[in-house]
């Protein structure tokens, strides 16, 4: 079915799969390609006299077994023919470990149309043509050092249910500052995609900062997502009959061609700082004497890249004794970028009376909005010291005469010394016999009444073996739906995280990731931990209810029955497990 290559060390595999040789022309065709080691640059051939309706869709699944890894990557692509007669699927390449692999050709032949076509959509089809994860960029031709805002959009069709999903593959972002921005609710919003009806949840924001210009790649997001497809097959009682199945989405990478900053007009003491931005030089006080401190503030406030460039320095007259500067920071990142003020604070210190000016600082940005450079001077500030030594190089503080120096004194340089000491004789301390001595021979025996009173009340409390358990129980069921009461009212944030912490509160309690699992398998490991049948239901029940929330109208009494119901259910498992 397909090709083989051999690397130098390890045997690679890929291949190209058909779902069938020959096809009616009203019949459609899978193709995919497989792989046992992960590669780059996929390049597809290009299905000449067929059209794509359909991916291409990712699957990765790896394992260990016997201590062996085992890995297996797939692109998959539903065709339908244009014409009748034999076409040829051409050589798909790939790059795995610096090496390109091709696979071989494959025939396919086109007969007329067919009276029972026998490819009608599986579920896996209807899961691939109803997930789409699309990566969103604010701009795809930023300036270096410029912010670029990657929001992760998951577009469901309204015709499946999605569970559950986690993450596969995140991207390293590499050459890029990156900043998280946390996604607090998964609140879903109604949208289109290529022109179609979607409900879409933002599952990921992202803020980038390239640091080098040219072609950079933003690596794609793989996520596996959990759904329900709806089938054709009905229950007792009329209603449509859904199947799980998992698929990997995956968003596509994405390219940025990053302009470097123009060299015209690039001022000199430039450092690097990309935004808009308001620059200040302020001092805590102007008037002190010697001796005394003061600080010196250089800020910069605005939006850009606020903690990617350094902060001018001062030049300050030598008189005046300096200290490292100490930096302070807030800068608050959101979906646009960074938004805030970075600062030095400077302590100074003088030490000779006279007046010292801070010289007027500058500081330069680029703007990205106007392609321009920006240059920001400050204000010159004067500090006047009042009381103090006078410094050598003040007029008046030195008087030459031939190659004498005479120092004008400044007030009393010598006092008169004491003929007649105030001392007194210095006493002997002893520890019998002294307070210390009295209180650490009576302390423990005022100790030994409280020690059996504090055994007493702890043994009382352990012995209330019910009370205890309940009060585990209580305690336990508010920490796993906290969230889910504070979205009381708000039906499917509410059900979102009534669910969450159902699952959450399994997996801390069984030691298992309950989300991957489905409602059978759930009822199997609690009958078999020996729980008790309607506690069971009672917790299958509510899992259908949040997934039921999804599609069917609740009411606030219906979101507090279940909230109820929920602290009860994990109550009650908490004495049996």
């Amino acid at each position: 079915m397909g090709a083989s290559s051999y690397a130098q060390e390890n045997e690679v595999s890929f291949e190209v799969k058909l779902s069938k040789e020959k096809l009616g022309i009203n019949e459609r065709l899978r193709v995919e390609f497989t792989m046992n080691k992960d590669g780059d640059n996929f390049n597809p051939p290009p299905f000449e006299g067929f059209k794509v309706v359909m991916g291409p869709s990712q699957s990765i699944s790896s394992s260990w077994i016997n201590g062996k890894r085992s890995f297996s990557k797939s692109y998959s692509y539903i065709l339908v023919p244009t014409a009748r007669g034999k076409f040829t699927i051409k050589q798909a390449t790939i790059e795995i470990s610096g090496d390109t692999f091709k696979t071989l050709p494959k025939t396919v032949e086109v007969t007329a149309a067919v009276d029972k076509p026998s490819d009608e959509k599986t579920v896996d089809d209807v899961a691939d043509e109803s997930l789409h994860l699309v990566a969103e960029v604010s701009k795809g031709n930023p300036y270096l050092n410029e912010a670029v805002t990657v929001v992760y959009k998951l577009y469901v069709s309204p015709s499946i249910s999605v569970t559950n999903y986690r993450p596969l593959d995140n991207p390293k972002y590499n050459n890029f500052w990156s900043q998280d921005i946390p996604v607090t609710k998964h609140t879903a919003q109604n949208g289109t995609y290529q022109g179609k009806p979607y409900r879409f949840v933002i599952l990921k924001r992202v803020v980038l900062y390239p640091q080098k210009f040219g072609s950079l790649e933003i690596e794609p997001l793989s996520l596996e997502i959990f759904v329900d497809v709806p089938t054709n097959r009905r229950d007792f009682f009329g209603g449509r009959i859904y199947t799980q199945t998992s698929k990997t989405v995956s968003a596509g990478r994405r390219t940025l061609n990053v302009k470097a900053l123009p060299e015209a007009g690039k001022p000199v003491n430039f450092g690097g700082a990309v935004g808009d931005f308001d620059f200040s030089v302020t001092a805590s006080k102007t008037q002190l004497n010697a001796s005394e401190s003061l600080q010196a503030k250089v800020e910069v406030s605005g939006k850009g890249n606020l903690k990617l460039f350094q902060l001018p320095e001062p030049e300050l007259p030598s008189a005046l004794e300096v200290y490292e500067p100490e930096f302070d920071e807030n800068v608050r990142t959101n979906s646009s970028g960074m938004e805030g003020k970075v600062a030095d604070n400077y302590t100074i210190v003088p030490t000779f009376r006279g007046k010292y000016p801070i010289p007027s600082i500058s500081f330069s940005y680029f703007n990205p909005k106007t392609s321009k450079y920006v240059t920001l001077n400050s204000e010159e500030i004067n500090i006047e010291v009042l009381e103090g030594p006078v410094g050598s190089s003040s007029d008046n503080s030195t008087v030459s005469s031939g190659n004498k120096q005479f120092v004008i004194p400044t007030g009393k340089q010598f006092h008169f010394i004491k003929l007649s000491p105030n001392l007194s004789k210095i006493g002997t301390n002893y520890f019998f016999g002294s307070n210390i001595f009295y209180i650490m021979l009576f302390a423990p025996l005022l100790l030994i009444p409280i020690a059996v009173f504090s055994f007493k009340k702890r043994e009382a409390i352990a012995s209330d073996v019910a009370g205890n358990k309940i009060k585990r129980a209580n305690k336990l069921a508010k920490k796993y739906l906290s969230t889910a009461k504070k979205e009381l009212g708000n039906k499917e944030a509410f059900y979102v995280a009534l669910e969450k912490g159902l699952h959450n509160y399994l997996k801390a309690k069984l030691k298992i990731e309950t989300s991957e699992f489905s409602k059978e398998k759930i009822t199997a490991i609690l009958t078999e931990k020996k729980v008790a049948i309607a506690d069971t239901h009672g917790f299958i029940g509510l899992l259908k209810n949040c997934e039921m929330a999804r599609y069917s109208p609740f009411s606030d009494v219906q979101m507090q029955n279940d909230y109820d119901l929920a602290s009860e259910v994990i109550s009650k498992l908490d004495k049996q497990l």
